[in-house]
């Protein structure tokens, strides 16, 4: 009896790549694949990847190296996803027994290496939404799904290369994405997290000539019995429309918590990245969201030693933190990107300045996210499980603010949603009690 084909995958990135290598794997799986943790039992091996920083991008074709080494000789094996689109046929060159490139919409051609295991096969095609049609759905759903609601991005931030990696936008048919959440909401999620690179940005207009949405999204989803969260990243200043924000006072599902990158607190560097609102205009809509709903809370992403950022330029970034007080931000030294008109700009900044100023934002970025945990304790909140931690011994949960909670437990005792009564908070997480009642 011939042995089991099996697939090894590792995802880079987004929460975009997530949902896609959980598509892949229900793909292998139904032409008879199982998956494996090992690299050197794997008949065919995944890298799912993203380009969003140059650092990463080198971090795949240094795995790639580690993978020539530790695989069967037989052994098929590509990238997937946005460094795919990137390096496109170069990649062929830089690794010559690579077997396969595919772009973040091609991957439904995978099968194509199975059937002609010699061939070279690249497609970085980034013309439509095939994919979401070709790969089979999951058939147990996690707890949070994740729902890409479009693809691409038309917004062409100097700096940001999804627009070459993914294409332009493509918001995808409103009865798709509909039939994916109650997919979900059938096998398992308790939470829907909607997903897109300009997510507020979404619009799709049907046959009839009606126009649908992220709005219309979140009401339909929040119709669903079993999903009791629902949540959407990553947003755009501009797309954040009265209907949006009018659906955080409307809808309890929705949690009150909403990831708005600013990227810079400074009007010049805003205009330089091709960012094209004013910072009067993201400081209106923050105090719009709270007023519709008191207890929302903003995270952001922040870039600094964009070309041409001054030191009072910084210093306007550091006080729109102050300003905002967001509760959990991820910051960036800029990287220069392939593609993007950032990348051709003279007043490149030394690593040495940018390393500096990001030191200086991370402590107070992190001095905020500590103020805000401690200002937990005491609360009482209704948390989703993920599960064990490494140890075993505890259960890790996510406030409705995606804030990490621990709790003693084993799965064993593990329920999806508890109420947690929050004990102690430090800057990367909560400690709890699950209340019984």
């Amino acid at each position: 009896m011939q042995a089991m084909k099996k697939f090894f995958i590792q995802t880079f990135g987004c929460q975009m790549n997530v949902y896609d290598g959980q598509r892949i794997a229900a793909m292998l799986t139904k032409h008879g694949f199982s998956q494996t943790q090992n690299l050197a039992d794997a008949d065919i091996i995944i890298l799912n990847t993203c380009a969003v920083r140059e650092k990463a991008t080198n971090k795949v074709f240094s795995a790639l190296g580690r993978v020539r080494r530790a695989k069967k000789p037989d052994a098929l094996f590509g990238i997937v996803g946005c460094v795919a689109r990137e390096a496109g046929g170069s990649a062929f060159k830089r690794i010559p027994d690579l077997n396969f490139v595919l772009g973040p919409q091609s991957y439904h051609k995978l099968p194509e290496i199975l059937k002609n295991p010699e061939t070279k096969l690249l497609n970085i095609d980034l013309t439509g939404l095939e994919k979401f049609d070709e790969l089979p759905q999951i058939e147990k759903s996690p707890a949070v799904a994740y729902i890409p609601i479009q693809e691409g991005c038309n917004h062409c931030c100097t700096y940001c290369i999804v627009p070459y990696t993914r294409g332009r936008e493509l918001s995808r048919p409103f009865k798709d994405v509909l039939k994916d959440t109650k997919h979900a909401s059938e096998t398992g999620a308790v939470e829907i997290c909607f997903l897109g690179q300009n997510v507020n940005g979404y619009k799709y207009t049907d046959s009839d000539g009606k126009t649908y949405r992220l709005s219309d999204l979140i009401k339909e989803t929040a119709k669903l019995d079993t999903i009791k969260r629902i949540r959407f990243t990553s947003s755009y200043p501009t797309e954040m429309t009265d209907d949006l924000i009018e659906m955080f006072k409307e809808e309890p599902k929705l949690l009150p918590f909403l990831n708005m990158p600013i990227q810079s607190g400074s009007q010049n560097v805003l205009t330089r990245m091709n960012r094209p609102y004013s910072l009067d205009l993201y400081i209106d809509i923050v105090d719009k969201l709270k007023s519709a709903r008191p207890d929302i809370q903003i995270s952001s992403d922040f870039i600094v030693g964009f070309p041409g950022e001054t030191d009072e330029d910084f210093e306007q970034t550091m006080e729109i933190a102050k300003r905002v007080r967001y509760i959990n931000s991820y910051s960036f030294k800029y990287s220069p990107r392939p593609h993007t008109a950032a990348a051709l700009m003279k007043d490149q900044i030394p690593e040495s300045i940018k390393a500096d100023r990001l030191a200086k934002l991370d402590s107070l970025l992190n001095d905020i996210q500590r103020e805000f945990n401690e200002s937990c304790i005491g609360k009482t909140m209704e948390c989703l499980c993920e599960g064990p931690d490494k140890t075993g011994k505890h259960l890790v949960y996510r406030t409705p603010y995606m804030q990490q909670c621990i709790v003693n437990g084993t799965t064993q005792e593990a329920k999806t949603l508890v109420k947690i009564n929050i004990t102690a908070a430090n800057k990367a997480s909560l400690r709890g009690k699950i209340v019984t009642d």
